[in-house]
């Protein structure tokens, strides 16, 4: 066996795995973690597949492309919905509620990272896009002082700083009621809740939300259970609910389509693309992390991924319009899955530890 086979031998291993280890839906980085590259592991494995003549022959060769043809399959099975390829799950609006722009909602999210220091390409991105609610994760105190030219834009301010990543800011134009910041799981990890009233009269409940992020030596239950009480307690209220922010988790993963499931709340990328907020330095490893699920009984107007701010994110922005009836459904609950679910929710909330990355933006 040559170097050269050995290498494509391993590498094709190496996507073998990755393929199928979040399988296993155990929740631990090392197994959620893979779950993000799927897109970069079905690309990897079709260069492969086109250079394996060259490098193998015989029975090496039939089974090195059998098994990356299974890794392509399997993995577009779950990029697949995130093309033009796959029905919307998101209604549009139809042309009068288009035109009823008191029923409408903007928001814009942005994860700033809290060392990024760049301010003013942050006031300006707002400036030009006008949102009627700005969501800003990760701000520190220093953010906050320097978002101080927003609130001569924003009629209704939240702000809660913090030195540990985990930092929020809401800014709105529409009137807001019944704000709470509050640690929904883990003590240190905050999320905003509030009730915004549309031009139109109709309110609705809007969660700003930042889980933890995943890592490999640790495990993902304060993500996953961030994620899902937010969730249900959303899917509780009476107002069509809106739950945004940067979820630390692709849209194709175990975790999110579960929190589809047991709540119905519907993703508007899919059947409409990818829209790949991190990371927004390195274009190869890319994939969707800041997030916008909503009730059905919105129709979706627009969103677009908006020019980088020297975060390694992109900031997103969503418009929405509140229709009368619902429309579009997400996948039912599996058995027992919403009791599992708010098991590991309690589980999680007597866990005595610091939030996972409280330091990482301390070192940049």
């Amino acid at each position: 066996m040559t170097l050269a086979e050995l290498l494509f031998k391993v590498c094709v291993f190496v996507l073998l795995v990755l393929t199928f280890v979040p399988f296993l839906k155990y929740p631990h980085g090392l197994i959620r973690g893979p779950e993000f590259v799927r897109l970069q592991v079905m690309l990897a494995a079709l260069g492969l597949a086109v250079v394996s003549p060259f490098v193998l022959a015989g029975r090496a060769l039939i089974v090195a492309d059998a098994v990356l043809v299974v890794c392509i399959l399997v993995n577009l099975i779950f990029v697949l919905k995130f093309t033009p390829l796959w029905p919307k799950q998101s209604a549009t609006a139809d042309a009068k509620l288009m035109r009823d722009t008191d029923r409408h909602l903007t928001v814009l999210t942005a994860n700033v990272k809290m060392s990024n220091r760049d301010y003013g390409a942050t006031l300006d991105l707002v400036h030009r896009e006008r949102p009627d609610i700005l969501a800003l994760i990760e701000p520190d105190q220093k953010w906050i002082d320097a978002m101080a030219p927003l609130r001569d834009h924003f009629a209704h301010v939240v702000e809660h700083p913090a030195d540990t990543g985990y930092g929020l800011g809401l800014y709105s134009n529409l009137t807001l009621s019944d704000t709470q910041v509050r640690d929904l799981v883990t003590t240190g990890v905050p999320s905003i809740t509030t009730q915004v009233t549309l031009a139109s009269g109709d309110r609705v409940a809007l969660y700003i939300i930042h889980p933890e992020p995943p890592t490999a030596q640790d495990a993902t239950t304060g993500r996953d259970s961030e994620i899902a009480a937010a969730g249900l307690e959303s899917a509780k209220r009476e107002l069509p609910s809106i739950i945004a922010g940067d979820l630390n988790d692709v849209a194709w993963s175990h975790t999110t389509r579960r929190f589809q499931r047991i709540t119905g709340l519907l993703d508007p990328r899919v059947g409409r693309g990818f829209f790949n907020t991190f990371n927004a330095f390195y274009p190869v490893f890319r994939w969707p992390l800041d997030h916008l699920f909503h009730d059905p009984r919105f129709r979706f107007v627009a969103m677009r991924r908006l020019p980088k701010i020297g975060s390694d994110h992109f900031p997103i922005t969503f418009t929405l319009a509140l229709a009368d009836t619902e429309k579009g459904t997400a996948p039912p609950a599996e058995h027992n899955e919403r009791a599992a679910v708010t098991h590991m929710i309690e589980d999680e909330k007597q866990s005595d530890r610091a939030p996972i990355g409280t330091d990482w933006e301390a070192r940049d």
